[in-house]
């Protein structure tokens, strides 16, 4: 059964080792806990629906809440506090096209708000109701979840949009075939998601962002259906699947996607290598990309982080073993984990192998084999469950991310860990903060960043200083020209700080569009970019 007010599945659990969580109180000292609400007293005082009788619609406060928040830290603290502010006042389940069809003119007729849901996955407000006065109708895509057509010749699938990422990789399996787009939301989250956020998976290097895999699909519009056919190249004017990719459910509801499939690989592994600094590790991962060996995954973690992730992993005499041969190997404290993957068939792994470990020994690589990339990939869909555990204890976690050219890369990472410093510093509150380089690209990579701190006495406290950190490191983003989103949409926090990347002319393009497919507004308002057409 799915958590109601934190992340997965109720059946799983993260517990921290007694030396992670000395770690964490060594480093942050002790969080501040306290009773979360109740599942039972939330639904006690859940606001009423302002729906009248809609056939399909589920009007009951459970598949309500359940619609309310997505997975953001300020969701997190909305829930967990029993504030749930605005909610969905109906929940609908289609299950064809047609049904999506009706309900879009119904909504229309009797000016509802229509929120489209995938999985409920985002971590930027996508899913979470605007303040209005308007009626607020959630179509949960779960039901629509088959594949639709196979095309084997043409390497093409066809699922409908509800498809979550277990679903997708189990039918294909059945036929030898992988879409490999492994977001770390991907046991939840869903294929319509993936496209309207721009989604990117942990092994996109190999097999591509989402917008390389979307070869086409069907969005249903309050205007009529907009039909996107596959075809693998096309100079007839803009390409409007690329309205669709990021439209975050402005437009419309994507119904059904077609994608681009590969046979499943013969053969994958992931090494753990260590570098003697992280500069030496950003000109291995710059060498490999520029090279373009095809590789499936560069994750390169800072001395923070590759710190933080051996104590966690809670295990004292390997990390003391590692350690002692990593020091006599000349890799002291400011040594850098990177996690390499390499997907291929078995007549070129070895070759591919061969090329990268050239490059990252020339950098000072040290191997150290597939024992740490092993334990990586186990624990690559569960460690999200870690932000419930650190919750439990009373500590606050949340991330970002950004992307730029190589030579800004450097520049970006010192520039939002000092942003989060300088808001924790001048709040006096203990912060425990560090990167990765997630992807990486021939002309650039992005920086991802993960930042724990206390949970402060009141929801208020804790939600000020995540709103002071946001704000700190957007400013920090936008100051060196990275884009404000590299795989998590726009949804709401991000919102203010599109127009940097997208100019007044590109949001006022924007916002026609969006009339276009949506004249009277009630797609998503308010998500994505400004609705004050």
């Amino acid at each position: 059964m799915r958590r109601w007010n934190g992340w997965g599945d109720t059946s799983v659990d993260y517990p921290l080792p007694e030396s992670a969580l000395s770690f964490l109180i060594e480093r942050l000292g002790q969080g501040a806990t306290s009773d979360d609400a109740a599942l039972e007293s939330v639904l006690a005082r859940f606001p009423e629906s302002r729906l009248q009788t809609l056939a399909g619609v589920s009007t009951d406060p459970l598949p309500r809440l359940l619609h309310t928040h997505g997975q953001s830290l300020p969701d997190w603290i909305a829930l967990r506090s029993g504030r749930i502010g605005p909610a969905p006042d109906g929940i609908t389940y289609p299950k064809t096209y047609e049904q999506v069809r009706e309900i879009l003119s119904q909504a229309q007729r009797r000016g509802l708000q229509v929120i489209p849901f995938g999985g409920g996955t985002s971590v930027v407000g996508h899913i979470n109701p605007a303040p209005q006065d308007a009626p607020v109708l959630t179509i949960d895509m779960t039901h629509m979840n088959q594949l639709v057509a196979l095309d084997e010749i043409s390497r093409l699938a066809i699922f409908e949009a509800g498809a979550k990422g277990p679903t997708i990789e189990n039918r294909l399996s059945e036929h030898g075939y992988t879409l490999g787009h492994y977001p770390q939301s991907w046991e939840f989250s869903t294929l319509g998601g993936w496209v309207v956020t721009r989604s990117t998976g942990q092994q996109s290097y190999h097999y591509g962002r989402i917008e390389d895999l979307f070869a086409g699909g069907s969005l249903e519009t309050p205007q009529g259906t907009l039909p996107l056919p596959n075809l693998p190249a096309s100079a007839a004017g803009p390409d409007l699947k690329q309205l669709v990719l990021g439209s975050e459910g402005r437009l419309g509801v994507l119904t059904e996607a077609a994608v681009r499939i590969q046979p499943r690989p013969e053969r994958e592994d992931f090494y753990g290598i260590f570098f003697r600094s992280w500069e030496q590790g950003l000109e291995a991962a710059r060498s490999i990309a520029q090279a373009r060996i095809a590789v499936s995954m560069i994750r390169l973690s800072d001395a923070e982080e590759t710190l933080t992730t051996l104590a966690l992993a809670g295990n004292p005499q390997l990390i003391g073993l590692a350690s002692f041969l990593l020091h006599a190997l000349g890799a002291g404290e400011e040594k850098c984990l990177m996690i390499l993957g390499i997907t291929s068939k078995r007549a070129t792994w070895t070759e591919k192998k061969a090329s990268a470990m050239e490059i990252l020994r020339s950098h000072g690589g040290i191997a150290t084999g597939t024992m740490i990339g092993k334990q990586w990939c186990k624990s690559r869909f569960r460690s999200p469950y870690l932000r419930n555990t650190l919750w439990e204890h009373g500590y606050a976690l949340d991330t970002l991310e950004s992307a730029v050219p190589w030579s800004a890369v450097a520049a970006l990472r010192k520039a939002l860990l000092g942003s989060l410093e300088g808001v924790f510093q001048s709040n006096v509150v203990p912060l425990l903060h560090f990167s990765h380089l997630s992807h990486v690209y021939p002309d650039g990579a992005s920086i991802y960043v993960t930042y724990l701190y206390p949970r402060q006495q009141s929801p208020d406290e804790t939600l000020a200083l995540w709103r002071a950190a946001k704000d700190a490191a957007s400013e920090a983003i936008v100051s060196h020209q990275g884009t404000i989103s590299h795989q998590h949409g726009l949804g709401v926090d991000h919102l203010p700080y599109v127009q940097f990347e997208k100019s007044t002319l590109g949001i006022q393009a924007l916002r026609t569009l969006s009339q276009s497919f949506d004249p009277l507004g009630i797609m998503n308002p308010g998500k994505g970019w400004t609705q004050s057409d």
